[in-house]
């Protein structure tokens, strides 16, 4: 019967059990650290190994998975039989086919979101082609899978991931944030970023009025880049 996950914390070069009381076991002889890297193994390993410890690194309050612990010697037996079965035809057509499945869902994902930017957007008719624009180059900032930017979050609805994708482009590409000293005082850089996203809500209404563009405008100033 398998152990349930524990979690092992780094230290001083040696993986160990770190237990709720604070205390710190050693890892059982003939165990080895496999590090993650490869999902595959990483399931077979689980589902094979009679035991295992689950190991992963703590920065402040967040866990992280970085691999397993588990007997010495089936990492190597299970890696040889994953290799085997990867260079079979049936393993490569599967690989290709869940390839072009992920690019399928990655483009409709994209189209979604670039839709989801322009409803946020709003613009004036008289700015239509802006906002296209504009939409593309956020999405195409965004959206990239393992971006790790708040458009590949599901934890919010699309429409609230396109708001702050907009503001999190401003905020890089229309303001002065990437080059300004902030303190290092609790809340400094959440007061800045609320600051500056102010600016940028500002500056979108100006657009959503069909107003003459602002004398040399951040915004289009970076969109011609």
């Amino acid at each position: 019967m398998k152990t349930k996950e524990e979690t092992i914390v780094y230290e001083h070069k040696e993986f160990r059990k770190y237990s709720k009381d604070g205390r710190f076991v050693d890892m059982p002889d003939g165990w080895e650290f496999v590090p993650s890297g490869d999902p595959g193994l990483t399931r077979r390993l689980k589902s094979t190994a009679s035991d295992y410890w689950v190991v992963k690194r703590k920065f402040g309050r967040k866990e992280f998975g970085v691999g397993l612990c588990v007997p010495k010697g089936l990492a190597s037996v299970i890696s040889e039989q994953l290799k085997a079965e990867r260079e079979t035809p049936e393993y490569q057509h599967k690989l290709e086919s869940g390839r072009k499945r992920r690019e399928k869902k990655q483009e409709q994902y994209q189209e979604d979101f670039e839709a989801a930017v322009l409803a946020f957007l709003a613009f004036h008719p008289r700015w239509t082609e802006l906002a296209k624009k504009f939409a593309k180059e956020v999405t195409a900032f965004t959206t990239p899978v393992g971006s790790g930017t708040v458009a590949r979050t599901q934890r919010i609805p699309i429409e609230d991931r396109a708001r702050a994708a907009v503001i999190a482009w401003m905020r890089h590409n229309t303001t002065n944030y990437d080059d300004r000293y902030i303190p290092r005082i609790a809340g400094k850089r959440r007061e800045v970023r609320r600051d500056l996203a102010q600016e940028s809500l500002a500056l979108l209404k100006s657009y959503r009025a069909g107003k003459d563009a602002p004398a040399d405008c951040p915004l289009q100033n970076a969109l011609n880049k």
